[in-house]
């Protein structure tokens, strides 16, 4: 586990956080969480993490704010973050994906398996 990809999951929602955490964490990944954009930004900039998975709607800094502010930094530019969230909008997908979003996923979409085969296939 000493060389695990780690990721970071975003998100306000607890019962989600526990959810992920423990898919990932059986799939070989060490995770780490952040319940709000701003405690996020502490994280990332403290421990990059390999891979963020993002949700949009949070206290204290939406998904979208944080993601431009991980984009216009050298340090955080280059890591992959998957906009994860139960809101779809074709305005939402447009503005994450144009802020750097590497992909965009409908959580009630996806199965927790599905979404560990998405975080692989972004950090190969």
């Amino acid at each position: 586990m000493q060389n695990a990809k780690r990721i970071l999951i975003v998100d306000d929602e607890k019962l989600v956080v526990q959810a992920l955490t423990q898919k990932l964490q059986q799939a070989g990944f060490r995770t780490e969480a952040a319940f709000d954009g701003k405690e996020a930004l502490a994280k990332i900039n403290q421990s990059k993490p390999d891979l963020v998975l993002l949700d949009i709607i949070m206290p204290k800094l939406d998904g979208i704010s944080m993601l431009k502010k991980l984009k216009a930094s050298d340090k955080t530019k280059n890591i992959p973050i998957i906009i994860l969230t139960n809101l779809y909008s074709d305005k939402k997908v447009v503005q994450a994906l144009e802020s750097g979003g590497t992909d965009y996923l409908i959580k009630v979409e996806y199965s927790l398996t599905e979404i560990v085969d998405q975080v692989r296939k972004k950090l190969q």
